[in-house]
C-alpha cells in the first residue's frame, strides 16, 4: 500500500499526543490494542491480550460484507462473513430485502500438509488496509497468510490464503477442488431463485521447498438465474481493491501534527466511499449494516455524506449523491405533503414508517450544501427546484412561534422529540442561508432571496426563544418544548453558525452527564449513544472557536474508533445495531475537518468563507487535493507569533497567501 504520507512532507514534525486526558480519564497506551504503521495502515500485534472479537463492514458495487472475526484464546484465528447482495432482491421487497447469507468455513479448513491437517495455528497479527490480512504460524512448520476484502466491480467476495514452508524440509500441501452451489427458494426471490457459488481455486498437489509458498482463493458469488457467474482472478480482484483504496487516500488528504487524526480521517475516507451500490436506479449510497442497502435516506445520504462528496472528489460519490437528491425530487406535489424518509428496493418503493422526521430540512440543508461545494453549475440548476419546494415545504410547516414542525426527528421515535425539535429548524436555518448564496449564484429573483435571507434571521431568534433554556444548570437548548434533560443535538446550532449560546452548550456537551467513553450519551444519564450527534458536536465546537478544548476529545474520540477495540470506523449506535460501521458516519467524521478544524463554508459556486481553527499546540496544518468547487487546490495554515499564515494553491499557482488574525474569516475566491 502506498505511503500516505509522503517524502516531501517529512518536514512537518508529527507529534503523537501519548495522553488524551477527557472528563478526567487518560486514553493511554494500554488502551490501544492497534498500531499505525509507517505506510498509513493499522495492526494488531497479538500477544497477551487475547481472545478478543471484532467486526467490519467492506463493501463493493454489487456486494458488502460484514466480516466477524477473532483471535482465540488458544491463538488461533476465526471469522464468519455475513454477505449481502443488494440487488438479488427477497420477499417482502422493503427496506431490508437484500439476500443475505452467513458462513462460517475457512480455508485452510480444507487443506492437508504432509497428509494431515493444519493445526496449533497462532496468529501473530492482523492488519487493516482496506483488507484485512491475517499472518499466522502453524509450529515451526508453516506461515498462513489470510486476506479478505470485497470486488469492487462485480457481485463477489474474495478470500486469498497462502502457505509458506519454513522448515528445512519439502512440505506436501494438497488443496481439494471445490464448487459448492447454493439454490435459494424462488418463492422468496422477486426474480425467483438465485444461485450462490463458493469456488476454490488453484487445487492440487503442491511439493513446497523451503521458502516457497503456494496461495488459492475462495471467491463467493451471487447471480440471477439468467446470469453467468462471474469468472475472476482473486489477484487482479485484490489489485482494484487496493487501487481504490490509493484513489481515496490520494485525495483530500489531511495533514497534523497528529498521526491519530490523519489516519482516522484517511480510513473513513474508504468506509464514506465503497458503500455504494450499482442499482438498476442508478449509484445509490447505502448505510450498509447488513440491513440498510440499494436506498437512501434523507439524514443518511442527502444530510449527512452528500455534502462531502465534492471536497472528495470521488467522481461515483458525487454521482450517487446527484442522484439520491433528483430520487427524492420525485416526490414533489403540489400539496406539500412529505416527501418520503427512504427510497428502497433500488427506487421502487418508499418508506415513510416514521412520518414526517424533517426531511425537507434534511434534503434542503444536503442539496444546497451539495450544490454549491460541487461547482457545477448545471447540476445545481437541477437541484435548484427541489432546494425550493423543500423550503416552502418547511415554510409552510412554522408553528404560531415560528418553529418548524414534525412527526419525529432522525431518530424515528426512538426518543421524544415533541412536535417541534431543535434539529428540524436549525437544518432549515442553513438551508435558508445556503440557498441565498447559492440563488445569487444561479442569478435567482432577488426578493425571493431576500425572503430567505429575511425568514433565516426571523428563525434565528425564534429558535434562541422557542428552545433556548437553562437545561440541568447548562445555558443551553431544550431539544423541543417539554425537554427537561440534556440531549446530544442541542449541538446542532453550534454547526448552523449560531454560537448564542455556546459556551453553555459547550459546557454541557463536555459534562459528565452528556460525555461518555464512547462520545456523547444521546441522552444523559442513559448508555444509549450514536454517534452521528458526537461527530456532529465535535464539528460545531470547532467550527465555534473551542478549537484546544474539542482537540483534546476529538483526539481521544479518534484513538478509541482506530486504535481501540472496535475499529476503525466510526460508528451507528449501541446498544442498538451493535455498533454497525454505517457508511454515512465516515462522511460526518471528515466533516468535523472540512467544516470545523479548516472552517470551509461555501458561499458561491467558486468561493467559500475561511476560518480556520489551528490549536495552539499545532505550528501547522494542511488540506492537499481538495476538489471542491470544481478545482483541486490546497491549504496549509501556519503560526506565525500569535497570527495565523494562510497559503491556499493549486498546484503551482498562488490563490492567496496571506497573514490573519487568529479567529477571522476571510473570503476565498477560486476563479
Amino acid at each position: 500500500m502506498k505511503r500516505f504520507f509522503e517524502k516531501k512532507q517529512k518536514h512537518i514534525l508529527f507529534v503523537l499526543v501519548a495522553f488524551c486526558f477527557v472528563a478526567g480519564k487518560a486514553f493511554s497506551q494500554e488502551d490501544r490494542r492497534w498500531q499505525i504503521n509507517s505506510d498509513g495502515t493499522i495492526s494488531w500485534q497479538i500477544s497477551n491480550n487475547i481472545p478478543h472479537d471484532d467486526h467490519i463492514e467492506m463493501s463493493g458495487k454489487k456486494i458488502s460484507c460484514v466480516l466477524r472475526y477473532g483471535v482465540a484464546a488458544n491463538g488461533s484465528f476465526h471469522a464468519t462473513r455475513s454477505l449481502v447482495w443488494p440487488m438479488l432482491r427477497t420477499i417482502p421487497n422493503n427496506t431490508h430485502a437484500s439476500l443475505t447469507r452467513r458462513f462460517a468455513q475457512d480455508g485452510f479448513n480444507l487443506v492437508t500438509v504432509n497428509y494431515k491437517p493444519i493445526v496449533a495455528e497462532k496468529v501473530t497479527s492482523l492488519t487493516l488496509n482496506g483488507t484485512l490480512l491475517v499472518k499466522s504460524k502453524a509450529g515451526n512448520t508453516l506461515e498462513l497468510t489470510r486476506q479478505f476484502f470485497p470486488s469492487t466491480t462485480v457481485a463477489g467476495y474474495c478470500e486469498i490464503y497462502t502457505l509458506k514452508n519454513i522448515t528445512e524440509k519439502t512440505c506436501i500441501v494438497e488443496i481439494p477442488k471445490s464448487n459448492t452451489v447454493y439454490t435459494t427458494d424462488p418463492e422468496k426471490g422477486t426474480e425467483g431463485s438465485y444461485t450462490l457459488h463458493v469456488d476454490l481455486s488453484n487445487s492440487g498437489s503442491f511439493n513446497l521447498k523451503t521458502n516457497e509458498a503456494v496461495s488459492f482463493s475462495v471467491f463467493y458469488s451471487g447471480v440471477k438465474t439468467n446470469e453467468q457467474v462471474p469468472a475472476v482472478n482473486a489477484e487482479e480482484e485484490k489489485e482494484k481493491r487496493t487501487q481504490l483504496i490509493h484513489q481515496i487516500w490520494n485525495k483530500l488528504i489531511l495533514e497534523t501534527p497528529d498521526p491519530v487524526l490523519n489516519t482516522e480521517f484517511a480510513f473513513v475516507k474508504i468506509r464514506a466511499s465503497e458503500s455504494i451500490f450499482e442499482t438498476k436506479g442508478g449509484p445509490m449510497h447505502g448505510p450498509g449494516g447488513e440491513s440498510y442497502y440499494a436506498a437512501i435516506w434523507a439524514n443518511d445520504q442527502a444530510e449527512y455524506i452528500g455534502p462531502f462528496f465534492p471536497f472528495l472528489g470521488y467522481e461515483y460519490g458525487n454521482q450517487a449523491s446527484l442522484n439520491a437528491y433528483l430520487q427524492f425530487a420525485k416526490f414533489m406535489n403540489k400539496e406539500y405533503q412529505p416527501i418520503p424518509s427512504s427510497i428502497v428496493a433500488e427506487g421502487t418503493d418508499i418508506w415513510a414508517g416514521a412520518g414526517d422526521r424533517g426531511d425537507g430540512a434534511m434534503i434542503a440543508y444536503g442539496a444546497s450544501r451539495y450544490a454549491l461545494s460541487r461547482g457545477n453549475t448545471k447540476e445545481a440548476k437541477q437541484l435548484w427546484p427541489l432546494i425550493e419546494w423543500c423550503l416552502e415545504y418547511c415554510h409552510r410547516k412554522l408553528n404560531s412561534d415560528g418553529i418548524v414542525t414534525s412527526d419525529s426527528d432522525e431518530l424515528e421515535g426512538r426518543l421524544p422529540a415533541g412536535k417541534a425539535n431543535l434539529n428540524t429548524s436549525s437544518l432549515y436555518y442553513d438551508a435558508l442561508n445556503s440557498a441565498v448564496y447559492l440563488g445569487k449564484a444561479l442569478g435567482k429573483n432577488k426578493a425571493q432571496l431576500k425572503a430567505y435571507q429575511t425568514e433565516a434571521q426571523k428563525l434565528k431568534a425564534a429558535i434562541e426563544k422557542y428552545f433556548g433554556a437553562k437545561v440541568e444548570g447548562f445555558e443551553t437548548y431544550k431539544y423541543y418544548k417539554e425537554n427537561d434533560i440534556l440531549r446530544a443535538w442541542i449541538c446542532t446550532p453550534l454547526t448552523m453558525g449560531i454560537y448564542d449560546r455556546k459556551e453553555g452548550t459547550i459546557e454541557a456537551i463536555f459534562s459528565s452527564r452528556l460525555w461518555t467513553k464512547d462520545g456523547l450519551a444521546s441522552i444523559a444519564g442513559d448508555k444509549i449513544f450514536w454517534d452521528r450527534s458526537t461527530l456532529y458536536a465535535l464539528r460545531g465546537v470547532l467550527a465555534a472557536g473551542e478549537t484546544d478544548k474539542a482537540l483534546d476529545f476529538l483526539h481521544y474520540y479518534s484513538n478509541r474508533r482506530l486504535l481501540g477495540d472496535h475499529v476503525p470506523y466510526p460508528v451507528e449506535a449501541y446498544p442498538e445495531g451493535d455498533q454497525r460501521h454505517l457508511s454515512a458516519e465516515s462522511g460526518l467524521y471528515c466533516r468535523i475537518f472540512t467544516e470545523g478544524l479548516f472552517g470551509i463554508r461555501p458561499t458561491a459556486l467558486n468561493s467559500f468563507d475561511f476560518t480556520p481553527r489551528l490549536p495552539k499546540s499545532w505550528p501547522m496544518m494542511k488540506m492537499r487535493h481538495i476538489n471542491a468547487f470544481e478545482h483541486d487546490f490546497d491549504i496549509t495554515v501556519e503560526r506565525v507569533d500569535k497570527k495565523l499564515k494562510i497559503t491556499v494553491s493549486e498546484g503551482k499557482k498562488i490563490i492567496v497567501k496571506k497573514v490573519i488574525k487568529d479567529g477571522s474569516t476571510i473570503n476565498i475566491n477560486l476563479q
